[in-house]
């Protein structure tokens, strides 16, 4: 059961082999803290989280870092509009960013790095190019000479002659940066210094940082020269990751990556999403709204990683109750385990082997099939939620309990590796709900009114009890009870 990607730099689907067996080197192209996080932002996390479980869950050891873009024209003009600053606006942001993902069950990277915490990188590869005739400087800039690196254009499949027929007519020559470059192609690696703006000493004067550089050097500095997964967004394809290969392939002269892996968009009732619109959609947004985050999560599962979605109401409700589904069954140990005789141990749903784990490896393995994969979890939550009806109603199950241990440990463990993660209830006691025993005591009572024919006192016990959430059963062999 060999793992395969799709790569975007080779456009087809590839057996997975690391620099370093066993082990994986991953970056996300993060967010650029200027604003809360939006659906497209949920989706890419949760693929990502997902996708370093699921190589955590089939051995790895996996290194995952996520850069914050932390200076950027968006984040300065936020910070003017608010009378504020570029930091400020960055830390707010990054601190909403992580209680979104938090929220979204999303794990935490191995290290977050921040462009103007990598300074010394940048300004080192900078100077590198520089020296290897890449990059020139140009009254306080520093521009990339594009043309100088003959293999621009692999990852997108883009070809300069094309581009340039298609931008001529596009072209302000009055424009001062285009007065700067040297070809219309060429892109800014350092910025000089505006008015009000944040700057840092460097040797072609006080400036700040172009956006493509930061990630080179992020990748450089906390990864080294090549990495296993390069993971982003399909807008980033081009020029963002574009730019990133030609800056770090012309300094060390070895891939930057592996495997270019690149998540779909998010689109909204058929409609890219947008401000202008009006149905640009947080993350905070949707759940504030009373939207599990696990349906979230199963609403991104629900698509291959690299298509598009759409979001709909329809959608996120087919979403809440494939959810609901999952989670009858996560919870079918901690509700009926003790009727059935387990014992619920640490490490009880620790990772196991068997041919439903083996049906789920396979299909996940071809390029990260996720809506495969849950097909074994729906088949087991159903089984599971199937069996409970049947211990309700008649006391027991079809199924041997041990069996049934197993195939909630499969679950429980699978749901795992894609975040499904259901909330445990605490057992009811005095001061929280009835006790087992007060609940029996009850049914007692209720089945002596019942005796003697005091049905209204028996609907009132039964009534009562349903107000507690608890379910009454009555069959020839006694009344059982369940907690709703």
């Amino acid at each position: 059961m060999t793992l395969t990607l799709y790569n975007t730099l080779t456009r087809r689907q590839e057996p997975f082999e690391t620099v370093e067996p066993g082990k994986v080197k991953m970056y996300y192209c993060g967010v650029t803290v200027y604003d809360y996080c939006h659906l497209g932002h949920a989706r890419a996390c949760i693929v990502w989280d997902v996708i370093r479980r699921y190589l955590q869950f089939i051995g790895y050891e996996v290194r995952y870092i996520q850069n914050f873009t932390d200076i950027d024209d968006k984040i300065l003009n936020r910070a003017r509009v608010e009378n504020s600053s570029m930091e400020a606006v960055a830390d707010r942001f990054i601190k909403a960013y992580f209680e979104d993902m938090a929220r979204l069950g999303i794990k935490e990277a191995d290290e977050y790095p921040r462009a103007t915490h990598t300074m010394n990188g940048i300004q080192r590869l900078i100077h590198e190019l520089e020296n290897k005739g890449f990059a020139y400087p140009s009254d306080g800039d520093v521009y990339y000479a594009v043309r100088q690196f003959a293999e621009y254009g692999k990852l997108s499949g883009r070809k300069l002659e094309d581009m340039q027929a298609g931008k001529s007519d596009r072209v302000n020559v009055e424009d001062p940066e285009y007065q700067k470059k040297k070809d219309p192609f060429d892109f800014a690696l350092w910025k000089a210094a505006r008015p009000g703006e944040p700057a840092w000493e460097s040797p072609w004067g006080a400036g700040r940082p172009g956006w493509h550089i930061e990630c080179s050097a992020m990748v450089r500095d906390r990864l080294g020269d090549t990495i296993d997964i390069h993971a982003g967004g399909a807008d980033l394809i081009f020029p963002h990751h574009e730019n990133e290969i030609a800056q770090s392939e012309a300094v060390t002269g070895k891939p930057l990556a592996r495997y270019w892996l690149h998540n779909g968009m998010v689109k909204v009732d058929g409609e890219k999403m947008s401000k202008s619109l009006g149905n640009f959609i947080t993350i905070r947004e949707l759940l504030d709204r009373g939207v599990d985050p696990m349906a979230v999560r199963l609403f991104v599962l629900t698509a291959q990683y690299r298509t598009p979605i759409d979001f709909t109401d329809e959608a996120i409700a087919a979403a809440t109750n494939g959810w609901h589904t999952i989670k009858e069954g996560l919870l079918f140990g901690y509700q009926y385990g003790k009727k059935l005789g387990w014992e619920l141990e640490e490490g009880e749903n620790s990772p196991i082997e068997n041919s439903d784990v083996e049906r789920f490896q396979e299909i996940v393995n071809n390029d990260f099939n996720f809506p495969g994969g849950l097909t074994v979890l729906f088949e087991l939550a159903k089984e599971l939620r199937r069996e409970g009806h049947i211990l309700v109603h008649e006391g027991k199950t079809e199924t041997s309990p041990d069996k049934l241990k197993h195939q909630w440990q499969t679950l429980v463990t699978l749901a795992g590796v894609l975040g499904l993660e259901a909330e445990i209830e605490a057992e009811p006691d005095k001061n929280n709900g009835l006790s087992d025993a007060e609940i029996e005591a009850k049914i007692q009572q209720r089945q002596e009114a019942r005796q003697g024919k005091n049905f209204a006192e028996s609907d009132r016990i039964r009534d009562e009890l349903q107000a507690e959430g608890i379910t009454l059963i009555d069959s020839r062999d006694g009344t059982r009870w369940h907690r709703n």
